[in-house]
């Protein structure tokens, strides 16, 4: 059955590009208002072309501890209390760990982490008073495994599934579900460019599958944990790996 989410807001952050613009894209298509959240400009274009009306877009730095209520403020002021959050913003800064700048580092942690936890702690507050919601995560494959080169964003994406638990704990009896989603590569335009060429080719022979993940796939999971129909589902760090994990 197609799943709807007529009548429901969801906000997205990273929504201008990659895996947030294609969940929002996801989302809207089946009936969600959207409000994107992005560092670039270009959200505020991308969410008022989303199929269907009602679409916002806000550009906000979300590693500043402020952000996310300025932001949740201007949410409820516009649409009311949003139902659904989906934390997707990212990035990755690779470096041997010896060599990890401080400051490389720090980004990293500030924005796959930190970024995340306050908006979920600002969507938290709401939707616990609302006595419903629905938060998932974006972590990794690399919040399970190591990677050569990926200490900063092994231990941020890691962090993300510890947050997840402690925080899908507190407020299950409240109504409010959370959850994390850990894909392998996947194919948006910067993951098809990280992983051209003889590099990308050997990557996908690791996987039992033999390919990458689509954004489109990752969207479809999101959207079931962000559905009625995972109720009683919170906690989970579910991997679209291709089975690479269990290798």
């Amino acid at each position: 059955m197609e799943q709807s989410f007529a009548g429901k807001t969801a906000v997205v952050t990273g929504a201008a590009s990659g895996i947030g613009y294609t969940v929002a894209h996801h989302l809207a298509e089946r009936g969600a208002r959207i409000v994107g959240v992005d560092l670039g400009e270009r959200v505020v274009e991308l969410m008022a072309g989303l199929p269907g009306l009602g679409h916002h877009g806000i550009v906000r730095d979300l590693t500043d501890p402020a952000a996310a209520g300025d932001v949740f403020a201007e949410i409820v002021e516009r649409v009311g209390t949003p139902h659904i959050l989906v934390n997707s913003a990212g990035i990755a800064l690779l470096d041997p760990a010896t060599d990890v700048p401080a400051e490389r580092w720090k980004a990293t942690i500030d924005v796959n982490l930190s970024a995340s936890f306050y908006m979920a702690q600002a969507a938290g507050r709401l939707m616990i008073e609302a006595g419903y919601g629905r938060i998932v995560n974006l972590a990794s494959q690399a919040a399970v495994i190591g990677l050569d080169q990926h200490a900063a964003y092994c231990a941020s994406k890691a962090a993300i599934v510890g947050l997840t638990h402690v925080l899908s704990l507190e407020w299950a009896r409240r109504g409010v579900t959370v959850n994390a989603v850990s894909p392998t590569v996947v194919e948006t335009p910067l993951g098809k460019a990280a992983w051209a060429g003889e590099k990308g080719e050997k990557a996908k022979a690791e996987i039992p599958v033999g390919r990458f993940a689509q954004p489109e796939e990752v969207a479809a999971l999101i959207a079931f944990l962000a559905s009625d129909a995972a109720a009683m589902i919170t906690g989970e760090n579910v991997l679209i790996d291709g089975g690479f994990t269990t290798v």
